[in-house]
Order: structure tokens, then C-alpha cells, then sequence
């Protein structure tokens, strides 16, 4: 089954070139079947490019899926158009009595602030905390996953000496996961961030358990059984050349910065990068997604009752 977006939504001819099966909201109606409702709380600068790699992930799967954009309300955007976020997005106030099957956190660049320095903090924390009788099954990425951890568990994060960049090794530490299912022993994952969080901070009885590690960069996707929550602190989702990206502006910008790890051939930045991960980021999404169908209710009304 297609992801159900908007049809007038950038991300729809970028994956319908891709061979994404998207569905108009006419054909969405004919169906006799509950799509999966999947709210997407979007807190990169570009949300344009952010919402596609998503939604690419989402809509690969045989489940027809309804995307939700989520946006702060008390947080104005730099690198998105007013136009685009009034058209397509909805603040949190005005989803806030929607429940939903699965929700999705992405992360944002503000790493080196503390939480409680982050201007939308206690609106983002007034989200997480919704999510627990409001969401079937969170999805928190980067920034989002360590927030998440901060506001769940006061799991801290931990400034780099140098920024986490390239793509890293990891090994599958539970191959029984029902998340893993069909992971290789190990796989590569992008990686771009200036902090970290500590598998020695994740205590016994906390319900967390490590599914994936990286011997350098450390813990990589926690899974929480309490409200079905993961939380991945690396960026799966990333496109071929966002690593790429970083690294030009980086460069343009006068900022020290290495060159990507394991990321162009031969090291060589005046090659094309070669992606390593796209199968993998796949696998997890649709993974969640199948799980996330499996154990959700159908009555959507019930969703949060039985915690």
C-alpha cells in the first residue's frame, strides 16, 4: 500500500519519481481498510528535505499510511517558507486531541545547548510527555532520541572533542529483535553529531535495551517496550549526499572540519559519496512500521488506555 500525503506536499513528485506509490486522498476514501496514522514532529531547518527522506521510508512499506507534519508552534522557522509550513503543517495545539498509531520526532542542530537552554523546550517536553497516552508506538531520532532520553529517563548527553562524521560500522546486538528483523550481523549507518549518550548512564532496571552499537561512536538505536518507544541517535534516513552537503557548507564556512569517515572512495572528496545504509534504513522503517500495525489497535480511541 502508498503513503496518503497531500497532493500538492514538494516530497510528493520526489518520490513518486522514485517509484514510491503515493495515493491521492480520492482513492485513500475507496479503500476499505484503516490506514496507519503516523504524525511526523519535524524539527530540522529544512523541513522540505526532511519530510521527504521520511516520508520515502514510511510509504515503502505494504501499509497504507497516513503522514501527519507536526511543527512547534512557539518556534519560527529560518530555512522553510511560511507559506509552506501554513499549508501543509499543523502546530501541536491543533493535533494535540488526535491520537495516533506512530510518531515520529526527527532531530535538530542544537546539540552543544543544554535542554533546558532550547527556546521550545517546555513545549517539546509537553510533546514527549503526550506521547505517552496519545501515541501507540514513538519513533525519536538524533537530538529527538537524546531529548527524549533526557525527559524520560535523565539519561544526559555528552559534548565530542571532535564531531561524529562519516559513516560508521555497527554491529547488530539483537538479531532477535523484532525491529532487527532481517538486519545483518553489522551494517553501516551515517553519522553527524557533536554529542553522545552513554550506554554506563542506561541502568538495569530502566526497561531500555541496546539494539545497535558502533565500536567508535558508541550506542546507536535504544529500544524502550514502555509505550514502544526507539530512540536512534544517528541518521539512517539521510539521503546519499547529505553527508556531502554538511561537509561543502562546512568548508564554505571557513568551520575546522574532517573529511566524512568511510563516506567518498578512496577518501577522495571529488568523488561521488557512495551509500552504504539505504537498504538498512528501509529495513528498520518498515520493521517499525509493521510492528507498529501489528500491536496498535483498531480503534483508535483506545490508543494509551491500556498504560
Amino acid at each position: 500500500m502508498p503513503i496518503r500525503i497531500p497532493d500538492r506536499l514538494p516530497a510528493r513528485q520526489t518520490l513518486k519519481s522514485e517509484g514510491v506509490m503515493v495515493m491521492s486522498d480520492s482513492d485513500a476514501a475507496r479503500q476499505d481498510i484503516r490506514p496507519l496514522h503516523i504524525g511526523l514532529l519535524n524539527l530540522m531547518p529544512d523541513k522540505i528535505r526532511t519530510e521527504t527522506q521520511i516520508a520515502r521510508l514510511v510509504g515503502a512499506t505494504p501499509l497504507q499510511v497516513e503522514l501527519t507534519l507536526v511543527r512547534i508552534g512557539k518556534h519560527k522557522a529560518k530555512n522553510t517558507s511560511e507559506d509552506h509550513l501554513i499549508d501543509f503543517y499543523n502546530t501541536w495545539d491543533e493535533i494535540r486531541d488526535q491520537k495516533f498509531d506512530g510518531f515520529i520526532v526527527t532531530g535538530a542542530p542544537i546539540e552543544t545547548l543544554p535542554f533546558e537552554d532550547v527556546t521550545y523546550w517546555d513545549e517539546l517536553q509537553e510533546i514527549m510527555d503526550w506521547t505517552t497516552t496519545h501515541v501507540h508506538s514513538s519513533f525519536f531520532i538524533c537530538w529527538g532520541a537524546m531529548a527524549a532520553l533526557y525527559n524520560f529517563h535523565g539519561i544526559p548527553k555528552y559534548e565530542l572533542a571532535k564531531k561524529a562524521f562519516g559513516v560508521y560500522r555497527h554491529r547488530n546486538l539483537k538479531p532477535e529483535s523484532r525491529y532487527l528483523n532481517g538486519f545483518s550481523d553489522d551494517f553501516q549507518i551515517p553519522v553527524s553529531r557533536w554529542t553522545e549518550v552513554r550506554s554506563s548512564d542506561i541502568k538495569p532496571d530502566s526497561g531500555l535495551e541496546v539494539l545497535m552499537e558502533s565500536d567508535i561512536t558508541g550506542p546507536c538505536l535504544i529500544h524502550e517496550d514502555f509505550c514502544k518507544r526507539l530512540y536512534i541517535f544517528n541518521h539512517i534516513e539521510y539521503d546519499s549526499t547529505s553527508l556531502k552537503e554538511e561537509f561543502d557548507r562546512d568548508i564554505a564556512n571557513g568551520t575546522p572540519i574532517e573529511i566524512p569517515h568511510n563516506y567518498y572512495p578512496a577518501n577522495n572528496p571529488d568523488l561521488p559519496p557512495q551509500n552504504r545504509w539505504k537498504s538498512h534504513a528501509h529495513l528498520l522503517f518498515g520493521n517499525w512500521i509493521n510492528q507498529t500495525y501489528q500491536t496498535t489497535t483498531y480503534n483508535m480511541d483506545d490508543i494509551g488506555k491500556e498504560r
